[in-house]
This record gives structure tokens, sequence and C-alpha cells, in this order.
């Protein structure tokens, strides 16, 4: 994990790559477990016997589901010390270029795309994350975070 004393240090880092997270397993549980809170039960993600005669030869995971792991993914590749709370406030583009098979290791790469200062002490700040699967050249998922911090 890489540390950043404040905000004024990672805003220095704009275009630059700002942290890489741990991988997290992507099983069918997981899968599964999303499917239920979603109601998504398309067979492709939820029926293993039906996904192997399919276009994959398994199930793979949501694209929905890479894209709600980016928090997690957060939490193990940077951390700013000054910043006593932060806040989701959107995405931009978000792209699934490649499917996410059960099995697989996901990890997300961070690149500062900007970070503005908001009135009251804190930043919006856009980061572009790249979520990579394990022995893949191709990105899963590829979207703009925006979030708000606070000092």
């Amino acid at each position: 994990m890489r540390e950043f004393a404040n905000l004024a240090e990672v805003a220095a880092l704009q275009g630059q790559e700002i942290g890489v997270s741990e991988w997290i397993l992507i099983d069918q549980a997981r899968i599964q477990q999303f499917a239920d809170a979603t109601d998504d039960q398309q067979w492709i993600h939820t029926d293993p016997v039906r996904a192997a005669a399919g276009p994959f030869g398994c199930t793979i995971a949501h694209g929905f589901l890479t894209l709600s792991l980016i928090p997690r993914f957060f939490e193990t590749a940077f951390r700013i010390r000054s910043v006593r709370m932060g806040l989701n406030y959107g995405l931009g583009r978000a792209r699934f270029p490649a499917p996410v098979p059960v099995g697989s290791r996901l990890r997300g790469r961070f690149t500062l795309k900007s970070c503005e200062p908001l009135a009251g002490g804190g930043a919006q700040i856009s980061i572009e994350v790249s979520v990579e699967r394990e022995g893949s050249d191709k990105p899963v998922c590829v979207a703009e975070s925006l979030t708000r911090q606070f000092e």
C-alpha cells in the first residue's frame, strides 16, 4: 500500500499511477451473492453447468460486480493520512472490455486524473481505475472514479 501525507502530495501526481491494490479472488460464491443481491440471475453468471457449454466455457462475473469492487481495491492500493472522511461522488465513463471467468484474481491499478480543491478543505479526486485479471493483458474494467476527500 502506498501512503501519502496529504491531498497536496497526491495532487502533485496528476497523470501518474498512485497505487495498485491487492488481488481479490472471484469465486462462484461471490458471483452468486452478487446475483442474489441484485436479482440478476442470468445463467452465464449463476449456472455453472449451462455456462460450461456457453461462449466462455464457465460462469463469468457480472460487470457490475467488478465495478462494485473498486472501493475494496482502494482500501489496499493507497492511503492519504490527512483525510478524515471520503465520499463516493460517482463515476465517469465505465467499460468492461473483457470477461471475468470464475476463479479469476483481480486487482485495481489507480492513475490520478485530477485533484481539485473544494471549499472547506478537501478535494474532488478523479482517478482512472483499471481492473486487471491475473494472466491477462486486457483489463476487465476501466472506469473513472470520482471521490470527495476531506482533511
